[in-house]
Parts: structure tokens; sequence; C-alpha cells
């Protein structure tokens, strides 16, 4: 008898392309939701820092997004934030500040 993957494949494949269609949904990450997973490292798991680095959870959307914007220009003095920051838009900046006003 001849097995075919393909079937399989294709179903898994319509399956994550619909996922990253139309975020939003329960069970799917938003786009603020996967950008913020590299500040997770740091600041903790949502935000809520294990440690010595401030934690961003609830904070307002305007202080996350005035502070990125800050350590992105070099207004704002940083060890490493500086560097983080200039790698986002101005769009991706406000989705993770939205993201982390939610994190409660």
């Amino acid at each position: 008898m001849r097995t075919s993957i393909g079937i399989p494949l294709v179903a898994a494949a319509v399956m994550v392309s619909s996922l990253l269609a139309s975020p939003g949904q329960a069970g799917e990450l938003t786009r603020g939701e996967m950008l913020s997973a590299s500040c997770s490292g740091c600041h903790g798991t949502d935000g809520k820092s294990p440690g010595a680095i401030p934690d961003i959870s609830g904070k307002s959307a305007d202080y996350i997004r005035t502070s990125l914007e800050d350590f992105r220009s070099g207004q704002r003095d940083s060890t490493v934030m500086g560097r983080h920051a200039k790698g986002y838009t101005d769009e991706e900046i406000r989705l993770i500040a939205e993201y982390f006003e939610r994190q409660k």
C-alpha cells in the first residue's frame, strides 16, 4: 500500500497560514505578542520581571512607546535597550507597547 505524506503536509500548511492570516482569535498570537517575545529574556514573561530588570506589564502604551523611541534615538541612556529599539519600526513599537499595556 502506498501512503502519501502530501495530504497531511498540505493540511498543516493551510492551518498555519490561516492562523497567521487572521490574528486575534482565541489561541492565536498577535503580531504585537510575537514582537514582544524578545523582551521576555530580560523583562520576564508578559513583561513581569523576575528580578532587577524593570517590570513593564501593565505600563501605559504611551509610556512604553515613548521609552522605546527615546532609547532608539539615544535620548535615553541604556546599555542594551538602545540596540534593541533601533531594530523596530514605529509600527512595531506601537504594537509592542499596546501588547504590554494589556498585560495585567
